[in-house]
């Protein structure tokens, strides 16, 4: 397995251990998170072992968002023109979202298990993943409005769709911060745990759920999710046929049926 500077990658029983692994910087996003993060997630993507992702921080805290010593770098190198300026800024910013369209276009589900602070940039993380679960005193927020600017790297594309648009333009506008139970009242998180180890238990539970399933039928399910999200109903009836024209002579399907007249658990390759 590769050495990370700002991870730690384990893969076990088909699940890839995902982990901020900054605790002392309360896993804040330096420049290595960016670029490595690509990197794990396209080989999570390229490698047929892995059916699952679980996704969290080390220590206290999923993440503070991007580290500001980042942010000052960036202002550093800045010139006197501003045409070119921009120019620069916005292949920066670009190249930050590429970072969490790695999560996003990731064919394996990308489950968040989120505890302490969720802030900023992480935000802009956990719109990326399928799934995401906290501990009930987790602390959300989208702060970049309390920074002087908008968030860029994909909160305010991503979010509407998982909380509504009337709820996210609340966050966004006030940057207030709201805990676990409020989170999973809104839809922002999808079940809340006591504690941080009841946490990773029931989300490693989940995810070992679904690694027991068809990778198959679990590719074809998030394309077809994913494609919703910008297309009409009907396209989307259309894309499936096409699609299940192929994936239905899988033989997964004779596995699961097999299974299921058997009463056995059904045991599909990768």
């Amino acid at each position: 397995m590769t050495e990370y500077k700002a991870f730690r990658v384990e893969l076990a029983d088909k699940i890839a251990r995902v982990v901020i692994n900054r605790p002392e910087k309360i896993n804040a996003m330096d420049a290595a998170f960016w670029t490595e993060i690509i990197d794990i997630f396209n080989w999570v993507d390229a490698t047929d072992d892995v059916r699952v992702v679980v996704l969290s921080g080390a220590g206290e805290h999923f993440s503070s968002g991007i580290d500001l010593q980042l942010l000052a770098s960036v202002g550093s190198q800045l010139g006197s023109d501003v045409g070119r300026n921009a120019e620069q800024l916005r292949r920066k910013i670009l190249s930050l979202q590429a970072s969490f369209n790695a999560v996003d276009n990731c064919r394996k589900p990308v489950l968040a298990a989120i505890q302490g602070y969720c802030l900023g940039g992480a935000i802009d993380l956990i719109s990326a993943c399928d799934m995401r679960y906290s501990t009930v005193d987790a602390k959300f927020s989208i702060k970049e409005i309390d920074m002087g600017m908008a968030a860029d790297v994909g909160t305010l594309q991503r979010l509407p769709r998982i909380i509504g648009d009337g709820m996210m333009r609340e966050l966004a506008f006030t940057g207030r911060t709201i805990r676990g139970d409020e989170a999973r009242s809104i839809g922002l998180v999808n079940r809340t745990y006591a504690d941080q180890q009841a946490l990773m238990e029931g989300v490693l539970e989940l995810a070992r759920d679904i690694a027991s399933k068809s990778p198959i039928a679990i590719r074809g399910t998030k394309e077809m999710i994913r494609y919703m999200r910008d297309h009409r109903v009907d396209d989307g009836l259309e894309y499936i046929a096409t699609w299940n024209a192929a994936m239905l002579q899988s033989a997964d399907i004779k596995v699961a049926i097999a299974a299921h007249m058997s009463k056995q658990k059904p045991d599909f390759a990768d």
